[in-house]
C-alpha cells in the first residue's frame, strides 16, 4: 500500500476557517500588527460614529493597570435584543461575526449613514485578537453586560434594571489586547493621543478624555472651533511659522437634488500656504484619519490648482515659459480636510487610504468655487499665492533642466513605436509598457500627454533569465525598452549610470488575465535580471486594470454608478455591498473585460492611468534578501529547472486561484 506524502492534496487538505478563525490566523490581513493600537481604534471609531450622527457628547478612554483599555460614550447604547434573523443577541453578533454591523445599513433612515466604512470587521477583529473583552450596555432603562474570552462568549448576556433615577445611556467596551498577536503590547501613547485629539476637533462639542490609571494623569480634549483652531495649533508647535495670506476655510455638503452626490455627502476643509517650515496635512473621511491620503486629497489638490490656476491666468501673472502644475500649487499647502462620503472604500482593512473614485469630483467641485472667488475679491493675497507659486514652478523647472543637460549627450534614438510625453521633469514622468497595439491605442488617447508616455509591445516578451547581457539587443522589444527608459542592461553588483533614465515611473500595464499575468513575470525577470537598479530604486511598478465593471442601478441616496473590481473576490465584495443596500440580485449588470483593447480611452484612463484614482502596485523585493529571490527566479524561469518547477507547483499549487 503506497503511503501518503506530506505535498499529497485531497479532500482533507481543503480546511474551512469558521467565525473569527480568519483574524487569528491572519492577524495581518485585518489589522496593524506592530501593537495594538488599531484595534483600539475600531472602539474609538464606533463611538465616534454614534457622535458623528449627534447621540454622544463624551467619549472616556481609560488605560488601565492590568494592560486592559477601556472606551465609554454617552450614545445609544449597542442594541441588546435578539437579532430578527440570527435568534442571538445582537451585541454578540457584533462582537463575533466578521460580516456584521450598524454600518452596511445606508439607506434613508440607517443608523449610520455616514460611517468609517463598510468591511464590517472592526470590532469583531478587536474581540478575535483580545484575551478577554468585557461589554457593559445602558440602553433602554437597563444595564446589559457580556463577557468574551478569545473571541468566544465566556458570559452570556445578563440584564438589571436601572433604579428611575439612574438615567443613563452608552457602551463600555474594555479591552485586554492578546500580545502573541503583535511585536510590542504596548500602545504608544503620541500615536493614541493625536488620534484622540483630532476625533475632538473632527467633532465640534464633544469632549474626548484620555485617562492613565497607572499615573492618574488625564487629559481632555474640546474645540468648539474644529479644524481651524487645530491647523494654526499644529503649524506654532511645528516650526511656528505664519500662513502667508488668511486661512482658506469652508464647508459643503451636497442637498437632497444635487446632481452626481448623495445628500450630505461632501466635505470640511481648512487650509493654509506658509513659505517655509513643515506642512501640515492630516485628512479623515466619516472620522477615520487617512495617514496614506487618497481621492479626496486628490480632489481638494485638485481644486486648489484649478483656482490658483484660473486666478492667475486672469490677471496674467505668469511669465513667459513658465508652466503650472497642481504640485506647485500643493508644496507649500498645509490643511485639515474632513470629508463625507456615503459608501467609502478604503485601500485594505486598516483604512489608510482612500480609493472612492467620485470623492475627488466630490471635494474638489466644492473647494474650488469659493476660493476663486476668495481669491478674486482679495487680490493682494491672491498675488502674494501667485508669487509663491510661480516661485515653485520656476524652482521645479529649473532642476528639470539641469537633469535634461545631464542627459543629453549620445541618446540613442528613440523607437518609432514610442508617444513620448511633453515634459523633462523625470521625477513625474512615467512611460507605461502596454500589451499589444489596440491597448496601445486606448493608452495613447486615454493618457495626460503631459507626463505619460506609452510603449506598445507586440506579443510575449523574450525570457531574458539566462539571455547574455550582449545577446540582448537581439530581441526588438527588449532593445526598444531598453532604449526608451534610456538606461543600459547591468548586473546587480553593477554601477550602472542612471543620469540618462527618462522616467521616474516604469509601469508594467497587461491584461488583467494569465496571459497578462505571465507578461508582467516575463517583464519583471528582465528587470530582475538586467536592470536590478531599476528595482532597488522603487522605478518598477505593475499598473492593475479592473477584471470587472459593475453597472449599479440608483440606491437610496446613491445615483446609478459604474462600480470596477480588479478580480472576482472585489466582485463579490461589490455584490455583497449592494445587497446589503437593498438592490435585489440581477439588477445590476456585471461586464468582465476580456483585455485591455476593450477598454475606451476614458475608463483605462479612470481605472488604470489617472493617478488620483488609479491603483498602482510598486515593486520591490520588500524583506527577501537578494540571493533567496534570484533562486526563486531561477527556480521558475531557468530552461533546466523544469523537475524543481514541477515538485514547486505540485507543493503549492492548492494555493493559486485558476482564472479559467
Amino acid at each position: 500500500m503506497a503511503t501518503k506524502k506530506p505535498s499529497d492534496y485531497s479532500e482533507a487538505s481543503i480546511r474551512v476557517l469558521k467565525g473569527l478563525e480568519p483574524v487569528k490566523q491572519r492577524p495581518g490581513m485585518y489589522t496593524r500588527t506592530e501593537n495594538p493600537l488599531h484595534i483600539i481604534q475600531e472602539v474609538i471609531d464606533n463611538a465616534s460614529d454614534e457622535a458623528l450622527g449627534g447621540y454622544c457628547k463624551n467619549i472616556v478612554v481609560t488605560l488601565g493597570v492590568d494592560g486592559s483599555v477601556s472606551v465609554e460614550d454617552d450614545g445609544r447604547g449597542i442594541p441588546v435584543g435578539l437579532h430578527p434573523e440570527e435568534k442571538v443577541p445582537t451585541v454578540e453578533i457584533v462582537f463575533t461575526r466578521l460580516h456584521a454591523g450598524g454600518k452596511f445599513d445606508k439607506g434613508s433612515g440607517g443608523a449610520y449613514a455616514f460611517s468609517g466604512g463598510l468591511h464590517g470587521v472592526g470590532v469583531s477583529v478587536t474581540n478575535a485578537l483580545a484575551t478577554r473583552l468585557d461589554i457593559a450596555v445602558w440602553r433602554e432603562g437597563g444595564m446589559h453586560t457580556i463577557s468574551f474570552g478569545d473571541g468566544e462568549v465566556t458570559e452570556k448576556l445578563k440584564t438589571r434594571q436601572l433604579a428611575r433615577d439612574e438615567k443613563k445611556s452608552g457602551t463600555r467596551v474594555t479591552v485586554w489586547p492578546n500580545p502573541k498577536y503583535f511585536d510590542s503590547a504596548v500602545i504608544p501613547q503620541g500615536e493614541l493621543q493625536r488620534l484622540l485629539r483630532s476625533k475632538a476637533v473632527l467633532l465640534p462639542g464633544v469632549k474626548v478624555t484620555l485617562t492613565n490609571a497607572k499615573t492618574g494623569d488625564t487629559q481632555s480634549w474640546q474645540y468648539d472651533q474644529g479644524l481651524r483652531g487645530y491647523l494654526l495649533e499644529s503649524l506654532a508647535q511645528g516650526a511656528g511659522v505664519e500662513p502667508l495670506i488668511p486661512l482658506f476655510e469652508g464647508e459643503q455638503y451636497a442637498s437632497a437634488d444635487a446632481e452626481g452626490f448623495a445628500e450630505g455627502e461632501g466635505a470640511a476643509w481648512v487650509v493654509a500656504w506658509t513659505e517655509d517650515g513643515n506642512v501640515v496635512r492630516e485628512s479623515y473621511v466619516n472620522l477615520i484619519p487617512t495617514p496614506a491620503g487618497g481621492t479626496h486629497e486628490s480632489g481638494l489638490r485638485e481644486g486648489l490648482f484649478g483656482a490658483v490656476k484660473n486666478f492667475v491666468e486672469m490677471h496674467s501673472l505668469l511669465p513667459k515659459g513658465v508652466k503650472l502644475l497642481p504640485e506647485d500649487v500643493f508644496a507649500r499647502t498645509s490643511f485639515v480636510l474632513s470629508a463625507k462620503v456615503l459608501d467609502p472604500q478604503f485601500q485594505g482593512q486598516i483604512k489608510e487610504r482612500l480609493n472612492s473614485r467620485d470623492a475627488v469630483r466630490l471635494v474638489s467641485s466644492f473647494s474650488k468655487p469659493p476660493l476663486e472667488l476668495w481669491l478674486n475679491q482679495h487680490v493682494d493675497f491672491g498675488k502674494k499665492l501667485a508669487e509663491l507659486v510661480i516661485k515653485q514652478a520656476q524652482s521645479r523647472q529649473r532642476s528639470a533642466q539641469k537633469i535634461e543637460k545631464k542627459k543629453s549627450s549620445g541618446v540613442a534614438v528613440l523607437p518609432g513605436k514610442l508617444t513620448d510625453c511633453e515634459s523633462d521633469d523625470i521625477s513625474r514622468n512615467e512611460i507605461f509598457l502596454v500589451e499589444g497595439d489596440s491597448a496601445g491605442g486606448s493608452a495613447k488617447m486615454g493618457r495626460d500627454k503631459e507626463f505619460q508616455a506609452i510603449l506598445p509591445l507586440r506579443g510575449k516578451v523574450l525570457n531574458a533569465w539566462e539571455t547574455e547581457r550582449d545577446r540582448l539587443f537581439a530581441n526588438n522589444e527588449i532593445h526598444d525598452i531598453a532604449v526608451a527608459i534610456g538606461v543600459d542592461p547591468h548586473g546587480k553588483n553593477d554601477t550602472p549610470d542612471l543620469s540618462g533614465l527618462r522616467y521616474g515611473r516604469i509601469c508594467i500595464l497587461s491584461d488583467a488575465d494569465v496571459d497578462g499575468s505571465h507578461i508582467q513575470v516575463l517583464l519583471l525577470t528582465l528587470f530582475f535580471k538586467h536592470f536590478p537598479k531599476l528595482i532597488d530604486n522603487g522605478n518598477i511598478c505593475i499598473a492593475r486594470p479592473p477584471l470587472f465593471r459593475v453597472d449599479a442601478p440608483a440606491r437610496g441616496k446613491k445615483p446609478p454608478q459604474k462600480l470596477y473590481a480588479l478580480d472576482e473576490g472585489e466582485l463579490e465584495a461589490i455584490e455583497d455591498k449592494l445587497r446589503k443596500d437593498g438592490v435585489k440580485d440581477g439588477a445590476w449588470a456585471i461586464s468582465r473585460f476580456k483585455g485591455l483593447g476593450e477598454m475606451n480611452a476614458e475608463q483605462l484612463w479612470e481605472t488604470t492611468m489617472n493617478p488620483d484614482t488609479r491603483r498602482l502596485l510598486p515593486v520591490s523585493l520588500g524583506s527577501f534578501d537578494l540571493d533567496a529571490s534570484e533562486a526563486r527566479f531561477n527556480m521558475l524561469m531557468g530552461k533546466g529547472e523544469s523537475a524543481a518547477r514541477r515538485a514547486w507547483l505540485e507543493e503549492h499549487g492548492n494555493e493559486a486561484e485558476a482564472d479559467i
